[in-house]
């Protein structure tokens, strides 16, 4: 407890790489939780030892493929109702998942815990420059109150420049009629 600003943990983990099981890293980091203002992200500070695997060889070939559509891209139910994820659709289940993961940082407090549950749907947007941008309707899970709660983000992603939320918003529970 820090008197008048929060509370402060110390988190020692272990990293494992999507792409790659087998290859981990050490993680350690210090999540503060500022006291009363619930608008404001935890703040959070980390350090890596080791890397995790190069993703520049997949990343090209999704973006390569992507800009080479005659149309948009447009997919719905990500994971399926079995859990299955079609190997297409797993650069856009990963990019989700990046996506939502500041989407969750922002908007987390001691008391949630959420988690990317589905892509609801989601459809590329036109664009004039070399930037993909996706505009998302997520399902998180927020694991405390068992609640899913439906969130837009619109995301842009190059190979080279990352991923980049460029707005989001929590959406009424009837969007997902």
């Amino acid at each position: 407890d820090i008197d008048d600003v929060g509370h402060k943990y110390h988190l020692e983990l272990v990293l494992e790489d999507v792409l790659d099981k087998d290859s981990t890293v050490n993680c350690t980091a210090e999540v503060l939780y500022h006291l009363g203002n619930k608008n404001i992200a935890p703040a959070v500070q980390f350090t890596i030892e080791g890397e995790l695997k190069n993703t520049d060889e997949a990343d090209n070939i999704f973006y390569s493929r992507i800009k080479s559509l005659e149309k948009e891209l447009v997919a719905e139910n990500i994971p399926d109702s079995h859990g299955s994820v079609s190997p297409e659709m797993e650069p856009i289940r990963l990019l989700a998942q990046v996506a939502s993961g500041y989407v969750i940082w922002q908007n987390s407090t001691e008391n949630t815990k959420f988690q990317l549950a589905q892509i609801k749907h989601v459809k590329q947007v036109k664009r004039s420059d070399d930037c993909l941008e996706f505009d998302y309707m997520i399902l998180l899970h927020e694991m405390v109150s068992q609640e899913i709660i439906p969130w837009q983000m619109t995301v842009l992603w190059h190979p080279q420049h990352g991923v980049q939320v460029t707005q989001d918003s929590c959406q009424p529970k009837h969007a997902l009629e």
